[in-house]
């Protein structure tokens, strides 16, 4: 942590036309894992994943991220040339947690997007040598095969033991242990062909071009097991945290319901939410929670005095939409996940009775599942989103994530039937890999 930046390396930037697609650039990582956060055409795709900081950290605390974030501010500020158009700017990835691991990196090769429109292809390399090759191809979203059997699937834990453990994360509810928690499941799935993260962040962002589409690569520097190769992919409804200049904004989500194909059965399915005291009550806990870390840092901060509807392709959700303006000097945009991390939408409240909680009841490891995933230049400006509606890919095998947040009103029933619901849509979607 402590190393010098390297002084040896040059930015170069190179525009691009400016309808390029982001996920194209993907399609030409020389080894594979690539790196996309993207959100209506706007953000970064690293081509090149080789960079100069890649650091784990057991367990993942706000110490530590914010240590990492600052070293990583450091080296951008160290590498970038002060006209180097497009902007070099540092990726990253947190696990869940504690006993995980996060990483950031600043790729040799990337493609930038802002929106003012520009499109940067933006490299780090020696000063004396020639630009590297790019040659994208675009991305296709070829046919969906044909959907996944019984046998194909294994559910951890089973539905009946989910319910099981709603059941006591409520009774722990209603003694007063705790507020709320989240609890997830996982499905892991056995294809018969190799899973490619490409063609699947593009059905994903077919399906939902407003939410957060994202690559990123899992496990750097370890063993060499099957874990190691994996990538997580998804898309995801929920901004954790954007930062430009002195201006941070946040859009937690909590409480869910389906959508409907019937318009009038949307509409009353929304409306019911809307209304609905759980769900009321589960969005509140976030929201507070939020303000709590947010405010400290602000001169003025605003939010929805009253939760909206957010309208994604197979939930509806309830959304706060946060705005405020930062204390001078403001903070890093990882200063800020640092914080947030991990939020009451994605862990519970009070946050280390959930987090023990979940580790008690959840017979798997959540990996980048609700961790933060994102990018950060060298302003310290950048956004992140937390990974929902997501898979870890490896070879023929994925593992699938779904969770649904727990209060004392909650039913255990309802809880398996949002998950259930949460792994058909990610199945579907799962076809075009």
């Amino acid at each position: 942590m402590n190393a010098e930046p390297d002084l040896g390396f040059a930015v170069r930037a190179r525009p691009l036309p400016p309808a390029f697609d982001l996920l194209a650039a993907c399609t030409g990582s020389p080894d594979g894992r690539p790196f996309l956060f993207e959100r209506a055409g706007l953000g970064v795709a690293a081509t090149s994943m080789a960079g100069a900081i890649g650091l784990a950290w057991e367990p993942v605390s706000e110490a530590a991220l914010r240590a990492l974030g600052a070293d990583c501010l450091a080296r951008l500020r160290a590498t970038t040339d002060a006209d180097a158009a497009g902007g070099l700017v540092a990726v990253g990835q947190c696990s869940f947690g504690p006993a995980g691991e996060a990483w950031f990196k600043l790729p040799s090769l990337l493609v930038r997007r802002t929106k003012a429109g520009a499109t940067w292809l933006v490299e780090i390399a020696a000063r004396d040598t020639e630009p590297e090759p790019f040659d994208p191809t675009r991305p296709s979203g070829g046919i969906a095969r044909e959907p996944f059997t019984p046998d194909q699937l294994v559910e951890q834990p089973s539905a009946r033991r989910y319910a099981t453990g709603v059941g006591e994360a409520v009774r722990r509810i209603r003694d007063g242990e705790l507020k709320k928690v989240v609890l997830a499941r996982s499905v892991e799935v056995s294809a018969a062909h190799d899973l490619d993260p490409v063609r699947l962040a593009h059905r994903l962002r077919a399906v939902d071009p407003d939410a957060f589409t994202f690559i990123a690569p899992l496990r750097w520097g370890t063993s060499n097991g099957r874990k190691d190769r994996s990538i997580l992919v998804g898309a995801s409804p929920e901004l954790l945290v954007s930062k430009r200049g002195a201006l941070v904004r946040s859009t937690p989500l909590a409480g869910s319901a389906p959508r409907a194909g019937d318009p009038e059965e949307d509409r009353a399915n929304a409306e019911a939410l809307f209304a609905s005291a759980k769900n009321r009550e589960e969005h509140a806990i976030v929201v507070d929670a939020i303000a709590d870390s947010l405010e400290p840092m602000c001169e003025q901060l605003g939010w929805d005095r009253e939760p909206v509807l957010l309208e994604t392709a197979n939930v509806w959700h309830l959304a706060t939409r946060f705005e405020g303006v930062l204390r001078d000097p403001p903070p890093s945009a990882v200063d800020l996940v640092a914080v947030l991390h991990p939020t009451p939408a994605v862990c519970g409240t009070p946050r280390e009775q959930a987090r023990a909680l979940i580790e008690e009841l959840e017979p798997f490891d959540r990996g980048g599942y609700a961790g933060p995933i994102g990018w950060m230049d060298a302003a310290g400006d950048g956004d992140w989103a937390i990974a929902l509606r997501c898979a870890e890919l490896s070879g023929k095998q994925a593992t699938l994530f779904a969770g649904a947040g727990i209060v004392a009103d909650s039913d255990p029933d309802d809880e398996v039937d949002e998950t259930d619901r949460k792994f058909r849509a990610f199945l579907d979607s799962l076809r075009w890999g």
